[in-house]
């Protein structure tokens, strides 16, 4: 239906542009049913207002289309005499139907000079904007995408704050399915705060060529498929979503299409094999730190430990004091307001705080509560090498071991009764797979087959409707994967909302360009972290920062390029 629709829309398109043009492709001295034939008459379009016929592949490229068509509205009008500020205002904001009084006016004429410039400068200055915004949305869209860590799923491994350059060639770039959208904007407007684009028309899913395919273990980046707020981490009721504006999220890609994949006590299967990653890649887990006398926060902090929260007692608390410790809270324990408790980072409460609050009220008193059991997230090798301290009475990494019905693991259903460590064993779809569909796989691969492939489907009794036609089994049309983040106790990830399209990966991180610290405490307050500038994300061994070797290569372009100016001066 969508092709029908779309044909339709292309036809009247083609309708639209020739009883707004034939006159004026006459005067140029073309044949009027050259305005009709589609391309063919936006080649010839082209040739009328002496402009390169390629432009002809902008015009059909999403996005960028939007911004194409003003500029050949300005340049149409500047070619049949229509130079003023006022004509070029009136063809944009006419949406080009400021065209159809040229070509039914009699004393419209064609210029055929070569030069076609505006009385004022405006003109110009709005073609120079536009191709600026066109090449930077062709690169956007097609060839590298800047992202950003926002949260730690991925930690140690990659950072908060840590600034990628996304390829989305690696995997083919994928066709913008959102046709009227605001380039370079996801879907968000930052300073308005309103979704930047329209749900409608849509383009059916299609991904220019790539060079390779998504590789078990390799980070990703893709829309995440249970997105159903409107800006990220901004909580609102569910919106649906277009696949290319959800949320953009990045995890590293463990099953693969026609993957058995099983979660054995926090470890992951493949195939029956334990995955094992490269030594970059730094799995983290909560662990329980035991000590009699109290894990202090201190001994972590000075043993480099920073994946863990603190307590603190907030005796006698009052508004005021409350508002001077709010911005350094992650949130409250209780709310009695003789004991009240806080949590916050690894940071603490800052002391030059805590002094100005009991200078000023010194009946309040604020402690910290030392804990004789503490959860702190860990790498293997730092449980390892905590225990080997001796610092400790002991270090236990955190195993859900409970095989109960829990609502938020996927697939939602009672028959399953999987947590974030004993997960599986799952089977993941590949294109033109069949399966026959049975009570014990439907809840498995519903999403799939209503909301990813666009089916409707139903049970009746003990048999499957599919799109009104009882059928026993499904064949999968596209390819799908399971995503987890590196830090497997903090990461919303397949096992919490299932497998993830081909349609929705985005692209592959290959570089961190810049890093910062504190990323979400504002800009003011980044630190910014050298050793990761101009780092690659894949690789072995410690990532190695080529942020002073480009910076050299700068140094000696710059003292390069002065001498030959300087010796082009002296031969001239």
């Amino acid at each position: 239906m969508l092709i029908i629709q779309w044909f339709i829309f292309f036809i009247l398109i083609q309708i639209i542009h020739f009883l707004g043009t034939w006159k004026l492709y006459v005067l140029a001295g073309r044949k009027f049913w050259e305005a009709i034939i589609p391309v063919y008459n936006g080649i010839v379009l082209l040739k009328i207002i002496k402009r390169p016929t390629w432009w002809v592949i902008l015009l059909f490229m999403p996005v960028i289309n939007l911004i194409m068509f003003p500029v050949i509205w300005v340049e149409t009008i500047r070619c049949f005499g229509k130079k003023s500020n006022l004509s070029v205002l009136l063809s944009i904001i006419s949406l080009g139907f400021y065209i159809y009084i040229l070509n039914y006016s009699k004393q419209t004429k064609y210029s055929n000079s070569e030069s076609r410039k505006t009385t004022t400068p405006i003109g110009d200055w709005i073609n120079s904007v536009l191709f600026a915004i066109v090449a930077a949305t062709i690169v956007h869209n097609y060839i590298i995408q800047p992202f950003i860590i926002p949260t730690g799923s991925l930690e140690k491994t990659l950072l908060i704050g840590d600034f990628l350059f996304v390829s989305k060639f690696h995997y083919g770039a994928r066709i913008p399915m959102t046709t009227i959208s605001l380039p370079m904007m996801h879907d968000t407007l930052p300073l308005f705060k309103i979704k930047s684009y329209l749900n409608y028309p849509q383009l059916p899913y299609m991904r220019l060529p790539g060079f390779q395919k998504v590789k078990r273990n390799e980070i990703v980046v893709f829309n995440w498929p249970a997105d159903t707020v409107r800006r990220f981490f901004v909580k609102e009721k569910g919106v649906k979503k277009p696949v290319d504006k959800k949320s953009n999220y990045v995890k590293r890609c463990l099953g693969l299409p026609g993957d058995s994949l099983e979660i054995i006590n926090g470890l992951v299967y493949v195939n029956g094999k334990l995955n094992t990653l490269s030594d970059r890649a730094r799995l983290q887990f909560n662990h329980y730190i035991h000590k009699s006398t109290g894990v202090s926060s201190r001994a972590l902090l000075d043993l480099n430990i920073k994946g863990f929260n603190r307590q603190y007692r907030v005796e006698n608390i009052t508004q005021n004091s409350y508002k001077k410790i709010s911005k350094y809270i992650l949130g409250n324990i209780t709310n009695d307001l003789k004991d009240f408790r806080v949590l916050t980072s690894y940071e603490g409460l800052p002391n030059k705080i805590i002094r100005d609050i009991k200078q000023g009220e010194p009946y309040i008193e604020i402690k910290e509560i030392i804990e004789r059991k503490k959860q702190v997230t860990l790498t293997l090798s730092q449980a390892e090498k905590l225990r080997n301290t001796n610092t400790f009475d002991s270090i236990i990494r955190k195993i859900n071991t409970k095989m109960s019905y829990n609502e938020s693991f996927f697939p939602n259903n009672i028959k399953f009764n999987w947590n974030e460590d004993n997960f599986g064993p799952i089977a993941i779809p590949k294109a033109g797979e069949t399966i026959y569909i049975k009570n014990e796989n439907y809840p498995l691969y519903k999403k799939i087959i209503k909301d990813y492939e666009n089916n409707s489907i139903s049970k009746v009794d003990d048999d499957y409707i599919i799109n009104g036609i009882k059928t026993p089994s499904y064949t999968f049309k596209q390819n799908y994967y399971w995503m987890m983040g590196d830090n497997r106790h903090s990461s919303e990830d397949s096992r919490f909302w299932g497998f993830v399209p081909e349609n929705h990966i985005l692209g592959k991180p290959v570089f961190i360009w810049f890093s910062v610290d504190d990323f979400n405490k504002g800009i003011l307050n980044w630190k910014i972290r050298w050793d990761r500038i101009m780092t690659t994300v894949k690789g072995k061994g410690k990532p190695v920062s080529f942020f002073i070797p480009f910076l050299i290569i700068i140094f000696i372009w710059q003292i390069l390029s002065y001498i030959f100016k300087q010796r082009k001066k002296i031969n001239n």
